[in-house]
């Protein structure tokens, strides 16, 4: 999936010669202390950001036309980018709208139905997480990458979180993850880096 990845930033050499893979219904673990290059490479695979060398491809496609690249990739980045003054569903409905689903699925997947009219400057950092959580389940793309998905979350919801990515791989989908975290992905790799 990714050979030969190279990035430098703030003129840091932050990955060199990194390479992995995951295949359909795969997972891979993204280890390191912070500032090893977990973020970067998540948003070099996302096609968010030029490596400065090396190859990204997904099933056979490189990664060279973003538009048609963002049809394999869903990515849910450490921050959670909800609007504030928009409900919970509020939130949602962009990606509903392109996935042709309704969000109260998404909802119910993540335990916020009782949220669904609640404005985002009300949750608690645990029900943000959630709600960026659930566009997953509105994601047609098999490919998805998560950074720090755990943060915030309590027992229930990481339960939750567990058995939404365990049938997104069931149904052919892989998941790559950045995370400091006790995280349970079952077969899933793991690609430590150093920095």
């Amino acid at each position: 999936m990714f050979e030969g990845i190279a990035a430098v930033r703030a003129e840091r050499l932050v990955l060199a010669g990194i390479g992995g893979g995951v295949g359909r219904g795969g997972a891979l673990l993204l280890r390191g202390a912070n500032g090893t290059g977990k973020s970067t490479l998540l948003r070099i695979l996302a096609g968010l950001l030029r490596p400065d060398a090396g190859r990204v491809a997904w099933d056979g496609e490189a990664l060279e036309d973003l538009p048609s690249w963002s049809r394999h990739v869903a990515y849910v980045g450490h921050l959670d980018a909800l609007k504030p003054g928009l409900t919970v569903a509020e939130n949602l409905r962009p990606w509903s709208h392109e996935a042709g689903h309704a969000v109260e699925p998404a909802l119910a997947v993540m335990g916020l139905e009782p949220l669904v009219a609640v404005p985002a400057r009300f949750l608690s950092a645990g029900q943000r997480r959630r709600a960026v959580l659930a566009r997953l389940v509105l994601s047609a793309a098999p490919l998805w990458l998560l950074d720090e998905p755990t943060n915030a979350l309590d027992a229930a919801s990481l339960a939750r979180l567990e058995a939404l990515l365990a049938a997104h791989r069931d149904a052919g989908g892989a998941v790559v993850a950045a995370t400091h975290q006790d995280f349970v992905l079952p077969g899933a790799a793991t690609l430590e880096l150093a920095g």
